[in-house]
C-alpha cells in the first residue's frame, strides 16, 4: 500500500521573501500552501532596458463560480501590450456559452495590486465595471455589465476564504529569468446572486463553489499550457478541489499538481496526461506515476476563446464535463470519485 505521509511534498516553501532579488532572480522556487512571497515584480531584470519590462510582464486575477446549472466566469488581465477585460457564462443543461471581452490596446485602465492577499483588482469604463476585493476572510466580486452579449449581466458574490483556506501557490523559473508566480485556490463557498438575460441566480455555499486563478510572470513569446481543474462536493458533503497542469516552466522544482480536499492541500508530483489534442471532446486521462491519482474525464461542452492581433494571439480550448476515478490522500484514505464536475483547458498563445 502507497503511504504518501511518509513522502514529504519536495520543495515546499514555508518561509516569506521577495519574489525577486535586486538582480532579478528568483529568491525562492517551490510551492506553498499560502501566499509567502512578496510580488516585487519591479525588480525583474529579463531585458537590458528596463523601460521594456512593463511591455512583458503578465498579470491576471480570473474567477469562476460552479452551480447545479451554470458556470460564471470573470477575468481581469493585462498583459503588458495589452488589457483584456471578460466574462462568461455557460449553460450546463442547455450547452450554451455566451461571452464577452474588451481589449484595450496599450490600455492603463485595469488596475491590479501585485499581491494576491491585499488590494483590489478593478476596471470601470462607465458601462461595464468589475470589482474583486480581497478581504480578511474571502472575496468580494461586484460585476455590472450594461450590455453583455446584448443583455444584462450583474453580480455581488461573497468566495469565503478564510485564512486556515489552504491554496496552490507556485513560482518556478520559465527560461533565463523568466518566471511564473501563481496561486489557485479551489472550493470557495459562494454567497450572493447573479443577474444574468432576465434571470436571477442566487448563490448558496452549500451548493455554489468558487476559484480563483491568479497569475504573475514573465513568459516566453510562445506558450502552452493545459490546466485541469474542478470544485465540487463529495456524497458526504466534504469539498474536493482538482488542480493539474503542464506545459511550460522548469518543474523540477515543483509542480502545481495538488488535491484540495475539505481547504487543506494534498500535495501530488508529476501528472501524466493522455488525451487528443485534434479532437478535444475526446475522454482525456490523468494518472500519477505513483499511484495515489487515477482519473477519466468525460467531455461535455467546449468553450474556445481566439485574439488574434497578428504579433500577439492567444487560443484557448475550455471543456466542461466530469471526472471519475481514484485519488489517495496523505493520511491513505482512498476517495472515489463519480460525476465530479470541473473543466479542462488547452492554451496556445504568441505574447
Amino acid at each position: 500500500m502507497i503511504s504518501p505521509a511518509t513522502h514529504p511534498p519536495p520543495n515546499e516553501l514555508t518561509t516569506p521573501s521577495p519574489l525577486l532579488d535586486p538582480q532579478g532572480n528568483l529568491k525562492q522556487v517551490g510551492w506553498s500552501r499560502q501566499p509567502l512571497l512578496d510580488c516585487n515584480l519591479e525588480a525583474a531584470r529579463v531585458y537590458p532596458l528596463r523601460g521594456f519590462h512593463r511591455w512583458r510582464i503578465k498579470r491576471w486575477d480570473y474567477y469562476g463560480v460552479t452551480t447545479a446549472t451554470r458556470f460564471f466566469s470573470f477575468t481581469l488581465a493585462d498583459i503588458g501590450y495589452l488589457q483584456q477585460v471578460f466574462a462568461y457564462v455557460v449553460n450546463f443543461e442547455s450547452g450554451e456559452c455566451h461571452e464577452e471581452t474588451l481589449t484595450l490596446p496599450l490600455g492603463r485602465r485595469v488596475y491590479l495590486p501585485l499581491n494576491s492577499s491585499e488590494g483590489k483588482s478593478t476596471f470601470d469604463n462607465g458601462r461595464v465595471r468589475l470589482i474583486f476585493d480581497a478581504e480578511a476572510q474571502g472575496r468580494r466580486l461586484q460585476i455590472n455589465w450594461q450590455r453583455f452579449a446584448g443583455r444584462y449581466l450583474a453580480a455581488e458574490i461573497f468566495l469565503h476564504m478564510p485564512p486556515q483556506h489552504e491554496s496552490m501557490n507556485i513560482v518556478i523559473p520559465i527560461e533565463g529569468k523568466r518566471f511564473y508566480h501563481n496561486r489557485k485556490a479551489n472550493c470557495l463557498p459562494a454567497h450572493g446572486w447573479v443577474e444574468y438575460a432576465g434571470e436571477r441566480f442566487e448563490l448558496e455555499p452549500q451548493t455554489a463553489l468558487g476559484n480563483l486563478d491568479w497569475g504573475r510572470g514573465i513568459w516566453a513569446y510562445r506558450s502552452f499550457w493545459v490546466w485541469a481543474s474542478a470544485s465540487a462536493f463529495l456524497p458526504d458533503g466534504r469539498t474536493l478541489g482538482l488542480n493539474l497542469g503542464y506545459g511550460f516552466g522548469d518543474t523540477s522544482a515543483a509542480t502545481e499538481n495538488a488535491v484540495v480536499l475539505d481547504g487543506r492541500i494534498h500535495k501530488l508530483g508529476a501528472v501524466d496526461f493522455a488525451y487528443d489534442p485534434h479532437c478535444l471532446k475526446s475522454p482525456w486521462k490523468m494518472t500519477s506515476p505513483d499511484g495515489r491519482l487515477a482519473l477519466d474525464f468525460v467531455p461535455s461542452i467546449e468553450r474556445v476563446a481566439k485574439t488574434d492581433l497578428l504579433v500577439l494571439s492567444s487560443e484557448v480550448h475550455q471543456i466542461f464535463g466530469f471526472y471519475r476515478g481514484t485519488f489517495l490522500a496523505d493520511d491513505g484514505e482512498r476517495i472515489n470519485l463519480e460525476g465530479l464536475r470541473g473543466f479542462v483547458e488547452e492554451h496556445h498563445a504568441k505574447w
